[in-house]
């Protein structure tokens, strides 16, 4: 029969419910293989799914399907099933006459309430346990049921799986080939995989047949559905087909299946045995799908249900395709809690029997003593990235290392998170963001060039190379060992490549002969001499290569793989290094520092390194900064470091001595202000520049009465939190003190006054201010903003409001100050200040945080009338304010902000990340607002109704950072996210920032 005149249509549906089960409901279509289903809701609220049958369905197999469901529901504890409902006669399986004349068997089922896994997003490593969990409570649940129908013929039972072979015609060369490969694969392993644990299993939880709760945040998998596919067979296969469907549409396919895999065993203990063979059944369950859907195009084309995994499936296989059989089988033991590789624990015990001097390894070293060397992501030893990467400086500080240590080998390196790889040749987009190579898994032994190497054992020669490709190792060797039933194998990099490539493989080298020399660089793989010694149990099909870094969420695999080499040597102050955990630094923190110190997301990240616009953990992983403008031109940019390390080696004092560097930071900064702001004064910090303006103005005016925007910020002393909105309207704030005078908001989107031309009204509201202070009899001191409002949420002042407001005051008498703490220094890219977009020009100007990127510095800017009166007597001195050193960092962001001209890129890529933002206000509604200049850029999360929606904005983020990007929330309601990037943010960093935003904007959280 054709699908489409075998087709039942909702209202068929209805009537048959009615007929048979004396229910009235609204029918709405289901997908389905074979059955016809139907969502039924109730006028009562109660959900049922009416299953109707195609022609001559077997009535055997659908009691079958009855019976395992009834007995699930007696039998399976907590489980949840769907309920089998009898028809009005008693019967579990009803009968209709279609209008062709055809019977056609009827069930009714229970509705489970919740959402199909796929419907939801993100699928998460939780969530992802949860699915093997239930499968595996579903499958202990199963161990007492039988049924003679269990033990069909099933062309969806990976067992069975070979019938594919006959179909090969079906696809093309790539896809013959991959095919081909997983096919010769099943058929070798058929003797071991035929005698694995069997089982009736629910075999089909694909995304349509798996229920997840309602719940958006802490999702877990509820129920399973459509129970037609069960059968008897091996466990391993169901483990495999819950893996095979939610492994879909993730860049790391074999990362996703793990948590599946952990869960199922967790409820269902899966052994040794079942986890050699389950690479292969993954992959043969999608060879299952991708033939049938190949086979169902010519017979059914009209049925999409029967298409709808072929795209993603063939995804997955290609994927699967590249994975090491080895290495998935050793990363699903590891998920099981086994060791990764079954001989770890038969080497641990040989190592530990037995000793070797590292004058075994090399016969001219002194000694078995080792200074260990921390090469680690946070190593001060290290340095700076452009240090490292002088390859004459490296070899240098090693040399001279060895001289303070001549009776010594300079080792080290075992699990060590290091930020010496730099390349991203092994970079990847993994399931949560970038991911980088750095955690190194040999030794290292630092030793004069030509020394010689020889082996500890005898070993096979499997690798003898020049490693000529991404010239990770230099000349390489890798010797095969056996020792009874123990095989390992001992890797030697960074040889002269000449040493190692003068064998051959299948060469045997006896205990004592030598391996080859120590090469220098370059030609050693671009490093300082040394020897890198690793031990792996497999070559994971590597031929002439072999990872000598892993990632860190590999870690746990791969310390199993590649044992630390200490255990031949047990040299006892070399080993790897121990490092605070993240929970012991919180604990100690929230004992000791102060209470109100707070930290950023819900899962606080311990940072080591800043590398530009990144900065990177004590993994090594690097996050894409958005937030902190305080490294205005990179984190621990190269110049600003070393002119700073320079002059404080030379000296430092204060500025009651005479110093150049003073003169050549306020030339540098003169160059960027009007001729009006003619004079500086140094300070260290935004606090303190906002503070000494302060005074300044009221020691000019003579007043005390200051204006300030609701909800600005301008520093935590005492005077500066006292024209803090932001501070003494928030939680622990009393109020405006007498003396401060706040207008409102000047937020043209949902402020007091919204839309275009706002500007005179928020001007008008300053005036109001004006009005208040001189009705308590008093005059004006001074009015204060931010040229864009930061903790306001990066709020741009409407169009002609700075110009009005500048002349209302200064008609009152008083003083304009304009904060530049936050969006100076080119931040604007348009513009070097903030004022400046706004043909404003204040009477004072206060510089913080971009201009020391990360050094303490700030200085105040005025005019000469405001100095002069300033200069009434009082002698103002800071301590620390225009030091030598300080001023040398000063002068030196200013230069590179000029040289590599940062202002303009801070127009263009700003400029772009707006647009690129504002595109995704259609799709995502809730992005309300997009607004700020250059790199000072803000979007607001509201509703339909411009409710605040600081719930999605804190999701967000921290979303964002599980994908390896840092971004903050401000706005009095939390709502706005603030992006501030150092100032070297390219346009790559903002395409990367628009994909993950989207990424996380399609998440049902961000769209409930």
């Amino acid at each position: 029969m054709e699908y489409q005149i075998l087709k039942v249509s909702p209202e068929q549906a209805e009537s048959i419910l009615l007929q048979l089960f004396n229910i009235e409901g609204s029918a709405s279509s289901l997908p389905g293989e074979i059955d016809f289903n139907f969502k039924i809701k109730t006028t009562n609220g109660d959900g049922y799914i009416l299953k109707i049958s195609r022609v001559d369905e077997d009535t055997d197999y659908l009691d079958y399907q009855q019976q395992l469901l009834q007995y699930v529901e007696k039998k399976g504890g907590e489980l949840i099933s769907p309920r089998v409902v009898k028809d009005k006669n008693g019967k579990t399986i009803s009968e209709y006459t279609d209008d062709q004349g055809n019977i056609r068997k009827v069930r009714l089922l229970s509705w489970i309430s919740g959402r199909l896994w796929s419907k939801v997003n993100p699928q998460m490593d939780e969530l992802r346990f949860t699915l093997g969990k239930q499968c595996g409570l579903l499958t202990t649940a199963l161990q007492a049921f039988d049924h003679p129908l269990a033990h069909r013929d099933f062309e969806w039972d990976v067992a069975k799986a070979l019938w594919t072979k006959q179909h090969l015609d079906l696809f093309n060369k790539e896809e013959k080939e991959i095919l081909s490969y997983f096919i010769e694969l099943f058929e070798n392993y058929q003797h071991s995989y035929s005698k694995l644990q069997k089982s009736i299993v629910h075999n089909d939880a694909n995304d349509n047949n798996i229920i997840v709760t309602g719940d958006l945040v802490n999702t877990k998998v509820k129920a399973f559905i459509d129970y037609g596919d069960a059968i008897h067979t091996q466990v391993i296969n169901d483990v495999a087909i819950a893996c095979a469907y939610a492994i879909m549409n993730h860049n790391e396919a074999l990362d996703a299946a793990l948590p599946i895999v952990k869960g199922y065993h967790a409820t269902f203990p899966l052994t040794q045995e079942d986890l050699e063979h389950l690479y292969v059944a993954i992959a043969m369950r999608l060879a299952i799908s991708v033939t049938k859907s190949a086979l169902n195009k010519i017979k059914e084309p009209d049925n999409t249900y029967l298409l709808v995994s072929e795209k993603p499936a063939w995804e997955v296989l290609r994927k699967w395709f590249k994975i090491d059989p080895d290495f998935a089988h050793y990363c699903f033991r590891q998920a099981c809690g086994l060791t990764a590789h079954p001989q770890k624990e038969k080497f641990d015990e040989w190592a530990q029997q037995n000793s070797f001097s590292l004058e075994s390894l090399f016969p001219t070293a002194p000694g078995n003593n080792v200074f260990q060397v921390d090469l680690s992501v946070s190593s001060l030893w290290v340095g700076h990235q452009e240090e490292f990467n002088d390859l004459e400086l490296l070899q240098f500080k090693f040399e001279r290392l060895q001289k303070e240590h001549p009776d010594k080998v300079i080792a080290g390196g075992y699990l060590e998170p290091r930020a010496l790889y730099t390349s991203s040749a092994y970079d990847k987009a993994g399931n949560s963001g970038r991911e980088s190579r750095t955690v190194h898994l040999g030794v290292d032994f630092w030793l004069p060039s030509d020394t010689p190497v020889h082996a500890l054992f005898d070993g096979e020669v499997v690798t003898a190379t020049n490693d000529e490709g991404d010239k990770e190792y230099g000349g390489l060797v890798i010797l095969k060992h056996s020792f009874n039933q123990l095989e390992f194998y001992t890797l030697y990099g960074h040889l002269l490549p000449e040493s190692a490539t003068q064998h051959k493989i299948g060469d045997l080298i006896k205990k004592g002969g030598r391996i080859g020399v120590l090469g220098n660089f370059p030609e050693n793989g671009n490093w300082a001499p040394h020897l890198h010694f690793q031990i792996m149990f497999s070559m994971l099909g590597y031929k002439n290569d072999f990872p000598g870094v892993a990632y860190p969420n590999q870690l746990a695999v791969w310390k199993d793989l590649c044992p630390d080499p200490n255990h031949l040597f047990k040299i006892e102050n070399l080993k790897p290094p121990k490092r605070a955990d993240d929970k012991s630094v919180i604990d100690f923190r929230k004992k000791h520092l102060g209470k109100s110190l707070s930290l950023q997301y819900k899962r606080p990240i311990k940072m080591v390194r800043g590398s530009g616009q990144y900065l990177i953990d004590q993994h090594g992983r690097k996050y894409l900064d958005t937030v902190n403008n305080v490294a205005h031109v990179g984190h621990e940019n190269h110049a600003v470091v070393k002119v700073g390390q320079q002059q404080m080696a030379l000296l430092n004092t204060n500025s009651r001595y005479l110093h150049e560097n003073i003169n050549a930071l306020t030339e540098e900064l003169l160059e960027t202000l009007p001729p009006e702001l003619s004079v500086l004064h140094f300070v260290n910090s935004g606090s303190e520049a906002n503070e000494l303006a302060i005074r300044m103005v009221k020691a000019v005016t003579g007043e005390k009465d200051i204006i300030a925007s609701e909800v600005g910020y301008h520093g935590n002393s005492n005077m500066c939190v006292d024209i803090s909105s932001y501070k003494f309207d928030g939680k622990g704030g009393s109020g405006a003190p007498e003396h401060t005078h706040i207008f409102p908001l000047p937020d043209a989107f949902r402020g007091k006054y919204r839309g275009k031309d706002t500007g005179k009204l928020y001007a008008k509201e300053v005036q109001n201010q004006i009005e208040a202070i001189h009705a308590k009899g008093r005059g004006m001191a001074a009015f204060i903003i931010e040229p864009i409002i930061s903790c306001g949420g990066q709020v741009e002042l409407p169009d002609e409001f700075l110009r009005l407001a500048y002349e209302h005051v200064r008609k009152a008498g008083g003083l304009c100050i304009s904060d530049e703490v936050q969006v100076g220094c080119g931040r604007m890219g348009r513009t070097f200040w903030g004022f400046q977009l706004h043909n404003a020009t204040p009477d004072i100007i206060t510089i913080g945080k971009p201009l020391g990127n990360g050094h303490p510095l700030a200085a105040v800017a005025c005019t000469l009338e405001v100095a002069e009166k300033f200069d009434n007597g009082m002698e103002y001195f800071n301590t620390f304010g225009g030091n030598p050193v300080s001023c040398a960092i000063g002068t030196e962001v200013l230069r590179t902000i000029k040289r590599e001209k940062l202002q303009e890129n801070a127009h263009t890529v700003g400029t772009f990340l707006k647009e690129e933002l504002k595109k995704l206000s259609p799709e995502f509604p809730i992005l309300g607002d997009v607004r700020g200049q250059g790199l000072f850029l803000g979007f607001e999360l509201v509703d339909a109704n411009l409710k605040p929606l600081g719930d999605k904005a804190d999701y967000l983020i921290n979303r964002m950072k599980d994908h390896g990007i840092l971004m903050s929330t401000d706005g009095p309601d939390h709502n706005v996210i603030k992006i501030k990037p150092p100032l070297v943010f390219s346009i790559e960093n903002a395409e990367e920032l628009i994909f993950y935003l989207k990424k996380v904007f399609a998440e049902d959280f961000m769209i409930a």
